[in-house]
């Protein structure tokens, strides 16, 4: 067989893998965003329309799964992701930041549920979940940099407090705890991420 001829049957089998790889994950985000939110094995497996073997296969254990269905769900994010002009008012850059923290956060509901379930006995979920965190710190940091540095000695309070309210645990609160829809549950985040920027500048004034 000439080079070529291998190298093609090589490419095929590694396009079919990584289909077979894609069909897995896209039968298991599939499943949470229907409300299976500890989908087991096999129930994947057929929704994904292979063997369970193939499942292993691809996938040694469920916390490679969960690593792949992670990276698929930043990368949903990233496509919806709009950067907010920081050069705009303090009023504006708050009201743009909530609104589209509620787009995102309603975006991964399913996932973030469905992780916080198995994320106690899951290094990789909570791996995942430091991702997120990372690319909201990112965000905060500077989107919010005149304020932030005008809290002085209580800069990284304050980063730390606009990034819990910003995080899904907080979200999770406002729409499942506390029962408020999209619109009231943003409306709540802005508030509070006001009233935290506004008091850390006061008191870094002082």
């Amino acid at each position: 067989m000439t080079r070529t001829g291998t190298a093609g049957r090589v490419d095929g089998r590694t396009a079919r893998a990584e289909r077979t790889r894609a069909a897995i994950v896209d039968a298991h985000l599939a499943l949470i965003t229907e409300g299976d939110l500890r989908p087991t094995g096999e129930r994947i497996a057929e929704r994904a329309g292979v063997s369970l073997r193939a499942l292993w296969t691809n996938f040694a254990d469920m916390e490679t799964l969960f690593e792949a269905s992670g990276a698929r769900v930043l990368a949903s994010q990233d496509a919806a992701y709009r950067p907010v002009d920081p050069a705009l008012p303090l009023r504006r850059r708050v009201e743009e930041f909530c609104a589209q923290r509620a787009e995102l956060l309603q975006l991964i509901a399913p996932m973030a549920r469905a992780a916080a379930m198995r994320e106690p006995v899951s290094a990789q979920l909570h791996r995942n979940r430091l991702k997120h965190i990372d690319r909201v710190r990112d965000e905060v940091t500077v989107l919010f940099a005149p304020e932030l540095e005008m809290a002085g000695a209580g800069r990284e309070q304050l980063l730390h407090a606009l990034l819990a309210a910003a995080m899904w645990s907080n979200w999770s609160m406002l729409r499942d705890g506390l029962g408020l829809d999209v619109d009231q549950a943003r409306g709540v985040m802005v508030r509070t991420v006001t009233a935290l920027l506004l008091n850390a500048m006061a008191s870094g004034m002082a």
